[in-house]
């Protein structure tokens, strides 16, 4: 009885983390991301992300990306936005400002991508946003590693 008591309190303690150390974003055809901060265990090795867009418009009309950088830097990575294009994902192409990113995804697409979290400071100011042309005014939060 104890030993299956332990398996069950490891596996539970397991499952638990894991669930800290992803999460689920959906964005719309009304140019809306669900949440506006994430908060990142920094005993998180990595962060998985995963954006969802629940509208229906293609990506040409309505696409968005989950894009994070430090937030001094995220003006300028958009401010390249239009220049690198869709086939950069609107993103300045090897750019290392860019901490990570997903693809532009269009109505009922998703894309998953992972943060090193070992890289990233805590308390240091983060911003997550979209870099599609003009959707960065609206589309963006705070991502905290504490």
């Amino acid at each position: 009885m104890k030993k299956c008591l332990a398996f069950l309190l490891v596996a539970f303690s397991s499952f638990t983390l894991a669930d800290e150390c992803a999460v689920t974003i959906e964005s719309n055809d009304m140019m809306q991301f669900n949440m506006k901060e994430m908060s990142v265990p920094a005993s998180c090795d990595t962060f998985e992300v995963t954006l969802k867009h629940t509208g229906q418009l293609d990506k040409k009309y309505m696409g968005h990306n989950w894009v994070l950088s430090t937030t001094a830097d995220a003006q300028e990575i958009v401010n390249g936005a239009l220049k690198a294009g869709p086939d950069n994902n609107y993103l300045p192409p090897g750019d290392e400002r860019i901490i990570a990113a997903t693809k532009i995804i269009g109505g009922g697409e998703q894309d998953t991508i992972t943060v090193d979290v070992a890289g990233l400071t805590a308390g240091e100011d983060y911003t997550f946003f979209c870099s599609f042309p003009g959707h960065f005014a609206i589309m963006k939060g705070a991502f905290i590693v504490n």
